[in-house]
């Protein structure tokens, strides 16, 4: 990863981690079984020696665990991929331990963020953009095998 995608990583997170008063959105719809997106994946950030787990389960919750952070999310996902190869994907965080992340950031809960999802050559590794563009992602997530949710 190269410093750009560091500063990427950290953009993202912030807006991730933005609190923001307002109401925290429900879990969505249940996902089909076969989505994509559900399962467990790692983030492996090497310019930090550290690798985030996050598991997307059908119910529209989440968890990621970065470094001592551990969070919880409520998220949708577009069932179908845009045109241009994209899912969008609106996430909160709703719950955190308090603990620094890989990054060395606190997770704040409250703000909502709209991220794209794209999947790149299989279902097995994904980036997150900030837009449809593929210019501005972090990634690679791959997927854990075997790690049910």
């Amino acid at each position: 990863m190269n410093p750009q995608r560091c500063r990427l990583r950290a953009a993202v997170a912030a807006a991730v981690l933005a609190a923001a008063a307002g109401a925290m959105p429900a879990a969505s719809a249940e996902l089909a079984a076969d989505h994509p997106f559900v399962g467990t994946w790692k983030f492996a950030i090497q310019q930090l020696n550290c690798t985030e787990t996050y598991t997307f389960r059908r119910d529209g919750t989440g968890l990621v665990r970065s470094a001592g952070e551990i969070s919880e999310s409520t998220f949708e996902i577009s069932a179908k991929p845009s045109p241009r190869g994209f899912y969008k994907w609106d996430h909160t965080i709703v719950k955190t331990n308090g603990r620094k992340d890989c990054a060395g950031q606190v997770m704040e809960t409250g703000n909502t963020v709209s991220q794209f999802v794209y999947f790149h050559r299989s279902p097995d590794v994904f980036f997150i953009c900030g837009d449809e563009t593929g210019r501005n992602c972090i990634g690679p997530f791959l997927r854990q095998k075997g790690q049910g949710v």
